[in-house]
């Protein structure tokens, strides 16, 4: 493990399930974890002292501001409240999807047009938007982790238009215990959705890419394709 000092501060925000998923992992690799839910920090501390032992409980603002990597592990329609200014510059990680039983229905979420983290990017104009995390199970995340190099470790695709932002990224996830796998720009997250068949697999990089080969024979492929020009 690198010395703590060496290592990204990770912000999460986000209290519910992957998020507290996540702010483990980020203990448990060494990394200094500041997690802020919803809702007050003082209402959650007790909740997280629990939760994930080792984070840090505090306002979103606070969150932000310390953090080197923000990770978004909230419902996806509320990113949007999220302070754009205190983002910009920061390598932020979508790992967000849409769900309409939490989100409302939003056309604009389910666009082929368009992928969620594109949207998310658009939000974040000045901030540096990496989409990871969001095709894994938050139960994935707590029990398939493995050190480097074991044969049982899992791939986490990542997307993103940042070459440098996209290689933080991938430090963070091997930190975390999975094998990164860097896909494209943030506008291929779209094989990564809900409704794909890379969503909820938990494959070893070959297996993830193949599973990914096989997005534009799906429903949602097709019709990514047909509004696209042919092209994911």
């Amino acid at each position: 493990m690198a010395a703590a000092d060496s290592l990204d501060v990770i912000g999460v925000i986000g209290a519910g399930k992957l998020g507290k998923a996540l702010g483990q992992r980020s203990v448990a690799a060494g990394h200094r974890t500041l997690m802020a839910g919803s809702g007050d920090a003082g209402a959650i501390r007790g909740h997280l002292q629990l939760a994930v032992p080792g984070a840090e409980a505090g306002t979103v603002d606070e969150v932000i501001e310390a953090a080197d990597v923000v990770i978004l592990a909230l419902p996806l329609a509320q990113h949007g409240v999220l302070p754009a200014s205190a983002l910009a510059g920061k390598v932020v990680v979508d790992a967000m999807n849409y769900w309409w039983e939490s989100d409302g229905i939003r056309d604009e979420y389910a666009d082929p047009l368009t992928s969620t983290s594109e949207i998310v990017q658009s939000t974040f104009a000045d901030a540096r938007v990496v989409k990871a995390f969001n095709h894994v199970g938050y139960h994935d995340v707590e029990d398939l982790w493995a050190d480097a190099g074991s044969p049982d470790r899992i791939a986490v695709a990542i997307a993103g238009d940042d070459a440098d932002a996209v290689a933080r990224v991938g430090r963070v996830v091997d930190s975390f215990g999975f094998d990164p796998l860097p896909i494209g720009a943030l506008r291929q997250g779209v094989m990564l959705e809900p409704n794909t068949m890379a969503f909820g697999a938990s494959e070893d990089a070959d297996g993830l890419q193949r599973v990914m080969a096989m997005f534009p024979k799906t429903a949602r492929g097709r019709a990514v394709l047909a509004v696209r020009g042919g092209h994911i």
